[in-house]
């Protein structure tokens, strides 16, 4: 029997790890590895795009009726150790960019001093913690799905940060708990405009015991969100009440906190795990929560899996509207369209519930072939993970996606 999630993860581990064999050496040692998936995917909603993730421009469904580009990308890392204490990490992958383009662009760019083999500082671009799979979510080798639920990993889209991080992995009985402390800051790539992150502290605990996982994260940061600026600028020009809406909602140094709790039992035949996870900002955001439980049954190289997801708001916030009545009439088509403006921004939380059935192929020690169908229900106020929207797509409603990808380690 393959154990294909764990073999899976322990390969994972090594591309964003130190080099295998690297406590047996204490001399300096250079490895290369990779990873890559070349995906395919169909969606049913023609009037609007399905992407892989927030700062993706293209997708399936309206841009193309099969896409390449929302799960296809190749990753390449060099680790370099110098010593039996002192190591480095580049990885640098290529994907599609938030122009539409693939490019590369350095993912991860850090050193790494050992204090202890438990007791680690690393310092430079490296994983945000946010999630149970932030460290391998862009290796699809790595994961049962073809991609991890955007119900919860659409709460913090970006996957890496530039600054510190210390790390204490602690053992005690049968158990092993690893503690990680970061801070930093991250400015994504985004095609409406500059986005960023200030003061990035996030502080996360993984406990592990046999064949159980359990994770926690609890972190904050403060979220600058220029896109958004020339609209409210506009909304400021109409007196009192525009100036009331662009106060209140404007994303300039917002705090934001982001929790999340997760875990996985993986026995060998079978696998359970599930996440939950949410954001809580007095910026227009509001708070965001999102869950999912995936489980799975392994039968040689083959591992059919279900998974059921789900992204909603704690708190319903109603969309603010300009007054029409207060204008001068030729100044009434310049609110309604500001007002249309600003309920396209109020939509774009998502909220929607989801369900997956797929199966995986482990045809190879290092290949594997995923097939997922995802039926994607809609809140009525939302648009869902459905970017690019065009005349004649409306909240609410349903649609069927479709996934197949290949995924390899080296």
């Amino acid at each position: 029997m393959v154990r294909a999630l764990p073999i899976a993860t322990a390969l994972a581990c090594c591309l964003v790890n130190s080099p295998a064999g690297a406590e047996e050496s204490s001399g300096p040692s250079l490895l290369f590895n990779a990873y890559g998936t070349l995906g395919a995917v169909y969606s049913s909603e023609d009037h609007a795009d399905f992407v892989g993730n927030l700062f993706q421009d293209e997708g399936a469904g309206y841009s193309a009726t099969v896409s390449h580009k929302v799960d296809s990308r190749l990753g390449l890392q060099l680790t370099g150790r110098l010593n039996s204490r002192l190591s480095a990490v580049v990885q640098v992958v290529v994907e599609q960019e938030a122009d539409g383009d693939y490019g590369p662009r350095v993912e991860w760019a850090n050193v790494q001093y050992e204090f202890t083999p438990d007791f680690t500082l690393r310092v430079g671009r490296m994983v945000q913690p946010s999630f149970m799979v932030s460290e391998y979510r862009k290796v699809g080798f790595a994961t049962p799905w073809v991609r991890p639920p955007e119900e919860v990993y659409r709460l913090i889209p970006v996957t890496n940060f530039d600054g510190v991080e210390i790390s204490y992995r602690s053992h005690f009985g049968g158990y092993t708990n690893t503690l990680r402390g970061t801070y930093g800051r991250t400015e994504p790539d985004w095609a409406d405009g500059e986005v960023s992150g200030e003061d990035i502290l996030t502080l996360s605990n993984t406990l592990e015991w046999g064949d159980l996982s359990l994770v926690a994260s609890l972190g904050r940061y403060d979220l600058n969100v220029e896109a958004f600026d020339p609209l409210f600028d506009g909304v400021e020009l109409f007196g009192a009440p525009g100036r009331a809406i662009a106060r209140r909602y404007r994303v300039d140094e917002e705090p934001v906190a982001l929790f999340s709790v997760g875990g996985r039992y993986d026995p060998g035949h079978w696998f359970l795990m599930a996440e939950w996870a949410g954001t809580s900002t007095e910026a227009l955001l509001g708070d965001l929560r999102g869950a999912y439980a995936t489980a799975g049954y392994r039968a040689g190289a083959w591992t059919p899996f279900v998974s059921v997801a789900r992204a909603w708001a704690a708190n319903e916030q109603a969309t603010p509207q300009l007054p029409t009545g207060a204008v001068p009439p030729q100044l009434e088509g310049v609110v309604q369209a500001l007002n249309s403006e600003l309920e396209d921004l109020f939509n774009l939380p998502i909220k929607q519930r989801s369900l997956s059935l797929g199966a995986r192929w482990d045809f190879a020690s290092s290949m594997a072939l995923t097939l997922q169908y995802d039926y994607i229900d809609l809140r009525s106020d939302s648009s869902g993970v459905f970017t690019n929207r065009q005349p004649g797509f409306q909240p609410g409603g349903s649609a069927s996606v479709v996934s197949l990808s290949f995924d390899f380690v080296y």
